[in-house]
């Protein structure tokens, strides 16, 4: 009975790790404020939409930017 109580550990380590790079690989809280559903509990107000239109495109803009200064980087130490 011993033996196959570390044979369940194992597989309950294994199962852990695959877990553990999914958990990584998820977009969580910023993926959900780009492809989240609409609320129909949400009031439906202009102000708080610009809002949050101003607020994605400062993001993906961050991002872009980013990824160009890792480019320069990259480009000026390897070209």
């Amino acid at each position: 009975m011993e033996g196959s109580n570390n044979t369940d550990g194992q597989v309950n380590q294994q199962e852990r790790k695959k877990g553990s790079w999914k958990e990584f690989f998820q977009l969580g809280e910023v993926g959900n404020y780009f492809f989240r559903g609409k609320d129909p509990n949400r009031p439906s107000n202009i102000n708080i939409k610009m809002m949050h239109g101003v607020n994605k495109l400062s993001i993906l803009i961050f991002l872009v930017c980013v990824l160009v200064i890792v480019g320069r980087i990259i480009a000026r130490n390897f070209f």
